[in-house]
């Protein structure tokens, strides 16, 4: 029979209250926030954090605090990740950030969701559904992208957007919910 953290991983139903899950969450706590309280030019402890918490690259991000995650070792990040203050992610499973990928302000990716129905939903079991971001992105400030997405390769995603479907490559989308504004060349 799977454990929880292995249907979580898995995209499956779970309960987030197991002993593992719920002290793998305390150990992201517990880094982000050490990485939180480092001072501002504090770059080589911060980055050894990140490569502590991510799943993969976190060595070579740069990442303003504070930020938040779930569990961190869902997290990958290519070559060139940014991201300023504020972000959020909820990586109950993968959230993975392409190369060159620029995040702003309060950029939120949530891969965690609940049952529809409210029966189920009350049971408190919770499921995700990965978030993957191409090369070459730019998010704006205050997006949020909701669970499953993709965004494609050298996509913009203006600030303020809500991403609720698949982004195309070489698009600009806007708006609550998100839809292509323009095509890039």
């Amino acid at each position: 029979m799977p454990s929880e953290k292995e249907k979580m991983l898995a995209g499956e139903l779970y309960d987030a209250t197991d002993p593992e899950l719920v002290a793998d969450r305390e150990r992201a706590r517990e880094l982000t926030m050490e990485f939180n309280q480092l001072p501002p030019g504090a770059y080589e402890e911060k980055q050894a954090l990140l490569g502590e918490l991510f799943g993969e690259g976190g060595e070579d991000a740069f990442v303003e605090p504070t930020l938040r995650v779930d569990y961190g070792y869902n997290i990958s990040v290519g070559e060139g990740f940014e991201a300023n203050f504020g972000c959020v992610f909820l990586d109950v499973t993968e959230i993975s950030f392409g190369e060159q990928c620029l995040l702003g302000p309060n950029v939120h990716a949530y891969t965690a969701t609940h049952p529809i129905d409210p029966e189920a939903r009350a049971e408190g079991l919770e499921s995700g559904e990965p978030i993957t971001v191409g090369d070459n992105v730019w998010i704006g400030g205050q997006t949020v992208l909701s669970p499953g997405v993709t965004v494609g390769d050298d996509a913009v995603i203006a600030a303020g957007a809500v991403v609720v479907e698949d982004v195309p490559d070489r698009t600009v989308v806007a708006g609550n919910p998100a839809n292509v504004v323009r095509e890039l060349d």
